[in-house]
């Protein structure tokens, strides 16, 4: 008696997964996914934000030289490399920061592109070797 149950509620389930593997499979190829292109090297030098920062990091960069000269007088050879290291970090700190923010703004904005071109994929540029419409200029507009 049980194996009739197993068997039948094993019949169900297969042709359970038969159905539901062709829907899958009809939705997929049913509708043509629309794929993006990102070039985010033209990003990254063409946008106002990225240059604005690099203008903020030389001017750090530039504060942190002029004070490490000043105080170096009185300071022995370990004190003034503990006082570069320490600057190191601070622009390496400032950078990673600035990095994390403007990845952040670059996704708000590749999401913000893809649903006004009703875009399924945005991917970057530079791992597809064919296709894809390319956003870069959306985005870059975005980024103003």
């Amino acid at each position: 008696m049980f194996k009739s149950k197993n068997k039948a509620q094993i019949r169900v389930l297969a042709i359970l997964v038969i159905v539901l593997t062709a829907f899958f499979l009809t939705g997929c190829m049913g509708s043509k996914a629309s794929i993006g292109v990102v070039d985010t090297s033209k990003i990254m030098k063409e946008s106002p934000k990225v240059q604005q920062f690099q203008e903020q990091l030389q001017e750090k960069a530039k504060e942190l030289s002029a004070n490490l000269e000043k105080e170096q007088a009185g300071l022995n050879e370990e004190q003034i490399q503990a006082k570069q290291e320490a600057a190191y970090g601070e622009l390496l700190k400032m950078q990673q920061d600035f990095g994390m923010q403007f990845n952040e703004t670059v996704k708000s904005a590749i999401e913000q592109v893809s649903k006004e071109k009703k875009i399924d994929v945005i991917l970057f540029k530079e791992v597809v070797a064919h296709g894809g419409v390319d956003v870069t200029e959306d985005v870059l507009k975005k980024l103003q």
